[in-house]
């Protein structure tokens, strides 16, 4: 065999994304009010862009035949939804090289990867523990919506009979979520007042005696200085007095001001629903994007003819013909993220039908993927559209992500049942077993059906080892030494 150089020809296939096509799966992910400190920057940048009605004369405007109109696929013709799937569309199979190649306008689409802030918010850090917390599905929902309701500092002013009313649940079930809120970190969120706050972290630490308790429903006394009455009423020595007031300054009395901004302060719906009647008198619904939070963009053509008469340069020409893609980009971009919205809205409301009209006792499974398939999109594309996302109707504001709840249903497949409903519920049986009676994994599953969660022993045992929970053999042993103890 012959050494020596050589030419070879391969082909291959590979995937990428252009830096418009990134930037329109990004700004699908953005919230409306991120969305409009885009615009106020692009409409600072771009000279050709101006604020104003759509019209059609203003649409992909070429003033003369040379001029490029946007050519990639991040842009379509405007009219369709925006479907990505972005994680298949910027690696090399064959080289496993990351890549990036731009197809027409500017160099550089607008940059606005950074819109997010990136500190937590006290809502992201609370929603996160919620599923683990939750006995069930629905009350599962009903906390995520009282962490919306919660304020920057973490209190909770919202009375909980209007939640059960908005909501169409029973005060007791609202009762619960709200107890599921109050036991997540940080320790005091969810309080009604200072002194709920300040008694859910002397609890934490197991110091809510009876003289604390006292201690706390007098903070007024506290406020005036009058230290010698609290003493007396608290019926404690001066030292027992003076350890009290030290651990109660130790508490948080705005637990949530260690977190970002709250969203609850700037949510502010994308879409917008209420019922409505069709001409045949049918019951449906009436769905819109909340156009108020969305300035419409439109190029301004007597401005690009007055700057393209007096650019003479190549340089100038080329500076112009970006600025132009861009703003047409633009456009199309916003309006492919509208209709991308609204078409993932309308599924949701037509599979949580029930919800919107009876409360959340309706309130069924529901996936990613049933939707995506439903809207034939993918669902890479339907997160990121549910994602900091709210839809307005008569029982309140919701985020599109909360109607995403597989664990309502419990359903004859098991997959109804979302992993954290599973295994909440494995923890509370295997609390109540009778130190005589231990649950074997068996138990659990026959246990389980007869909750509607049909699952297999294998996977009972996975949820089980995954929350720290031992074998039967385990925990027989385990009480017995605590029994002897």
């Amino acid at each position: 065999m012959a050494l020596g150089p050589r030419l070879d020809l391969r082909q291959s296939q590979s995937l990428v994304m252009t830096p418009q096509l990134q930037q329109a799966i990004k700004l699908l992910a953005l919230s409306n009010l991120e969305i409009e400190t885009f615009i106020g920057d692009a409409l600072e940048s771009n000279p050709l862009l101006e604020a104003g009605e759509v019209r059609a004369e203003d649409r992909d405007v070429a003033p003369e035949s040379e001029e490029p109109q946007i050519a990639d696929s991040t842009a379509s013709d405007g009219n369709e939804a925006l479907d990505i799937d972005a994680g298949a569309l910027d690696m090399d199979r064959d080289t496993g090289d990351w890549s990036a190649e731009h197809a027409g306008g500017s160099a550089e689409a607008p940059d606005f990867e950074n819109r997010s802030s990136e500190e937590l918010s006290l809502a992201d850090h609370l929603d996160a523990q919620v599923g683990p917390a939750s006995p069930d599905a629905r009350t599962q929902f009903i906390a995520r919506h009282i962490i919306g309701l919660l304020d920057e500092a973490g209190y909770l002013s919202a009375d909980l009979r209007d939640i059960a009313t908005n909501l169409d649940v029973p005060l007791a079930r609202v009762e619960a979520a709200l107890e599921v809120v109050q036991s997540l970190d940080p320790t005091g969120v969810g309080a009604r007042s200072l002194s709920e706050c300040l008694t859910l972290q002397a609890k934490e630490a197991d110091r809510f005696d009876p003289c604390m308790e006292v201690l706390i429903n007098n903070l007024e006394l506290i406020a005036k200085g009058s230290f010698a009455h609290l003493r007396r009423i608290c019926n404690v020595d001066d030292e027992d007095f003076a350890d009290m007031l030290s651990e109660l300054r130790e508490y948080d009395p705005k637990p949530g001001l260690k977190f970002g901004g709250s969203p609850s302060s700037a949510v502010v719906p994308d879409v917008l629903l209420k019922a409505a009647r069709d001409a045949q008198g049918n019951e449906g619904w009436d769905i819109q994007l909340n156009e108020a939070t969305l300035p419409r963009l439109v190029v301004n053509r007597s401005y690009y003819v007055e700057l393209r008469a007096g650019c003479t340069g190549k340089e100038a020409k080329g500076w112009l013909s970006e600025k132009l893609a861009d703003a047409n980009w633009l456009i199309k971009a916003l309006d492919q993220r509208q209709k991308t919205i609204l078409k993932t809205a309308a599924e949701i409301v037509k599979q949580q039908d029930g919800f919107f009209r009876r409360g959340v006792s309706e309130l069924r499974p529901l996936t990613l993927k049933t939707v995506a398939e439903a809207i034939e999109m993918h669902e890479s594309t339907v997160s990121r559209v549910t994602s900091n996302k709210f839809l307005h109707c008569e029982r309140g504001t919701f985020e599109l992500k909360y109607f995403f709840t597989s664990g309502v249903g419990g359903g004859s497949d098991g997959e109804g049942a979302s992993a954290e409903a599973v295994k909440a519920r494995i923890k509370a049986l295997t609390d109540a077993e009778d130190p005589k009676k231990i649950l074997s994994d068996d138990k659990l599953v026959e246990l389980l059906k007869d909750e509607g969660f049909d699952l297999a022993r294998r996977t009972v045992a996975k949820y089980r080892e995954a929350i720290g929970i031992g074998s039967s053999v385990q925990r027989r042993r385990a009480k017995k030494l605590a029994a002897m103890g």
